[in-house]
C-alpha cells in the first residue's frame, strides 16, 4: 500500500495522537480475510484524501498494545482520531462511502 503508512506501539503517539490533522487507522493482521478485502478501499482513501487525511494501518499481531488500549476485539476496525481522540469507529467491512462521509466529517469538526 502505497499511501498507506504502516505503524507499530513505537510511533502510534507520534504519527496519530500528536497529529494536527485527522488519522483513519486501518488495525488489521495479514491473515485476516476481511482485513484483505478492505485494504484496496483503505489505499483509495488514503489516495483521495491525501494531505487531507492521514491513513495508516496497524497489525494488531505486531502492535498489541495499541490495539488493546483502544478495545479492539474484532478485525478490521477502522478508528478516525482528531486532536489524540477517536471521533469514529467501524468495525467489520464497510462502504466506502460511509468511511469517506466520516472522514469529511472530521475535516471539518
Amino acid at each position: 500500500m502505497y499511501h498507506v503508512k504502516e505503524l507499530s506501539d513505537r510511533d502510534f503517539e507520534t504519527e496519530v495522537l500528536q497529529s494536527t490533522e485527522p488519522v483513519l487507522i486501518d488495525f488489521c493482521a495479514p491473515w485476516c480475510g476481511p482485513c484483505r478485502m478492505i485494504a484496496p478501499l483503505v489505499e483509495e482513501l488514503a489516495a483521495e484524501n491525501l494531505g487531507a487525511v492521514k491513513v495508516a494501518k496497524i497489525n494488531i499481531d505486531d502492535s498489541p498494545n495499541t490495539a488493546a488500549t483502544y478495545g479492539v476485539s474484532s478485525i478490521p476496525t477502522l478508528m478516525i482520531f482528531k486532536n489524540g481522540e477517536v471521533i469514529d469507529r467501524f468495525v467489520g467491512v464497510q462502504p466506502k462511502k460511509r468511511l469517506q462521509d466520516a472522514i469529511d466529517q472530521a475535516k471539518t469538526q
